[in-house]
């Protein structure tokens, strides 16, 4: 063979390694673990080969909590900023909120989170980091709470028990589309509520102790409304106990091994995967995030097989699409969308000094979810799990 050649050849397989590098470093360095499953609910936790330092960022429920982030509605910016600001709307808007990030640190927020108050309760559509001691930021949210265009409340604050179920969290992210997620919110709340209930509309669920009826609330139009409700959330907290306090201990675990995020799959499909810059932002967002996967396994109807690591691996394994759009705040963020046939793919960048990495991944599988309904026979909220 001639010197050309050869060079050709090892130019060729250079190539190869390099283009290897830049499409697999981001699935290769993620290793699926066995599953945790609970009824047919099953988490695959994920570890990976290197994480990030990510303590000098805040959630919204840390910035919320503390008072250093201030969500209101378009219009009622009062003394936040002086003057209309040129990208707020000068009034209330069902799909705008804005936010203000007092805080020394910046904020990340992650698609599905979900704000109550004002004139109606929202979700957030896509991920985002909003710099340290922000100008007012027009939030992109959809609303979750069709029905209601009055104010309860002028102060905002996040729903804590859980962030929106995959099914609502995928028609803001993907469809991007109010009549969408509204269906989506329609159909969890009739789901979440019939399977509370044996009976079809707002009939007795028991009698406890002899003592007052209590009923399953019908009609309810509020998607945080219905799934905090007292009932509603101890049944879901119990349905996620298992697999959140399985991982809970693993993750403690497994802090050397850098776990970082879970594949998820509901009756036996693969329908989701959240992955994060660090152990510390996973542990963060665990406990609202399992919720998240509980209500969607009691929500939905599927019937239940069993699924192995490998195939959780093989699902992390393609992460590039055939076409990809991103939005960029230069220096704070970029958020990129990977379009397959078969899945989607979100990444969120954070592009602050010393940064340059993944914050947030969040693969969302296309083919057909399984149909939203009773999973499993009702029983009383009180039964506990299953």
């Amino acid at each position: 063979m001639s010197r050309f050649l050869l060079s050709r050849c090892i130019l060729a397989l250079l190539a190869l390694l390099l283009c290897s590098l830049v499409w697999g470093g981001n699935t290769a360095r993620y290793k699926v673990l066995d599953p945790i499953s609970h009824g047919n609910l099953t988490v695959f936790p994920v570890v990976a080969s290197n994480t990030h330092d990510t303590t000098q960022f805040i959630t919204l429920d840390e910035g919320i909590r503390s008072g250093e982030v201030v969500v209101t509605e378009a219009g009622r910016l009062g003394g936040l900023i002086r003057g209309p600001h040129p990208r707020i709307p000068s009034g209330p808007q069902v799909n705008n909120l804005v936010l203000v990030n007092n805080s020394k640190r910046p904020l990340i927020l992650l698609a599905g989170e979900i704000v109550t108050g004002g004139k109606q309760d929202r979700v957030v559509a896509k991920d985002r980091v909003v710099p340290a001691e922000s100008d007012p930021v027009d939030l992109g949210v959809f609303c979750v709470e069709p029905g209601r265009w009055t104010e309860t409340s002028t102060q905002f604050s996040t729903m804590k028990s859980q962030m929106a179920q995959p099914s609502v969290r995928r028609k803001a992210m993907v469809a991007q589309n109010q009549q969408q997620v509204w269906d989506s919110v329609g159909r969890a709340n009739d789901a979440i509520a019939a399977a509370a209930s044996p009976v079809p509309t707002g009939g007795p669920i028991y009698t406890p102790n002899g003592g007052q009826t209590v009923y399953a609330e019908r009609g309810v139009t509020s998607y945080a409304k219905v799934f905090d409700e007292e009932k509603n959330k101890q049944w879901i907290s119990q349905d996620a106990a298992p697999v959140e306090q399985s991982y809970s201990s693993l993750i403690k675990r497994l802090r050397d091994q850098h776990a970082v995020g879970v594949v998820v799959a509901v009756g036996g499909q693969l329908i989701w995967a959240d992955l994060f810059a660090s152990t510390d932002l996973l542990e963060k967002y665990w406990p609202k995030l399992v919720r998240s996967y509980a209500a969607e396994a009691i929500t939905t109807h599927a019937a239940t097989k069993s699924l192995g690591a490998a195939e959780a691996q093989k699902f992390l394994e393609r992460m590039e699409g055939t076409h990809e759009t991103s939005d960029t705040e230069p220096g704070v963020y970029r958020q990129s969308e990977a379009i397959a046939p078969e899945f989607k793919v979100f990444t969120l960048a954070s592009l602050l000094p010393g940064t340059g990495f993944d914050l947030h991944v969040s693969k969302i599988a296309d083919a057909p979810s399984p149909e939203v309904g009773i999973i499993h026979p009702p029983r009383p909220w009180n039964e506990g799990p299953r």
